[in-house]
């Protein structure tokens, strides 16, 4: 089973070479537009990108999510959520490097087959990093307002916490 993985790169360049070369496409030009197109892209993107990744190290720098996790743990036991998982359910939406590094923390301190590793391996795979993809996708797109976007995906997150906790509980 290894092999294909060894082998499957390697044989969508050549499969791709060789579609090109029967429609008698120029690949290296397409190759070089396609570039083009991805700087373009990358540029405009970059702003949105660098004032994430500025807000989130602050956010965090300035203890804003450790203070959160204290003043909502009350509210996540009530609601069966571990308060130990309450970081990542915090800063998923935000990064999804950082949201690693807290999983792998939890992970490392719990164990990850116990509830609290469990869970949060869930709710790491059911959630998304709602704010870099809108950044991400709108920036490229050139849409400056997200509408219902963020709220609704916000929301999304928010249940896909509570349902993996409860996923892990009763299944």
């Amino acid at each position: 089973m290894d092999k294909i993985g060894v082998y499957a790169v390697p044989f969508i360049i050549v499969l791709t070479v060789v579609f090109g070369a029967v429609k008698k496409v120029d690949l290296f030009e397409s190759f070089r537009e396609g570039a083009k197109d991805g700087i373009g892209s990358l540029i405009s993107i970059a702003p949105s990108i660098i004032g994430l990744v500025i807000a989130v190290n602050m956010l965090s720098a300035s203890g804003f999510f450790d203070m959160v996790c204290s003043f909502l743990s009350p509210v996540c036991s009530a609601v069966g959520i571990p308060p130990e998982i309450l970081p990542l359910g915090l800063i998923r939406p935000v990064s999804g490097s950082g949201s690693f590094a807290v999983l792998s923390s939890i992970l490392d301190t719990y164990g990850a087959d116990s509830f609290i590793g469990r869970a949060a391996s869930v709710m790491s795979g059911s959630t998304e990093t709602t704010f870099y993809a809108v950044a991400v996708y709108y920036g490229a797109a050139g849409i400056k307002k997200s509408g219902y976007t963020v709220p609704a995906a916000l929301i999304a997150d928010f249940s896909s916490m509570l349902i993996s906790v409860m996923a892990v509980k009763y299944l």
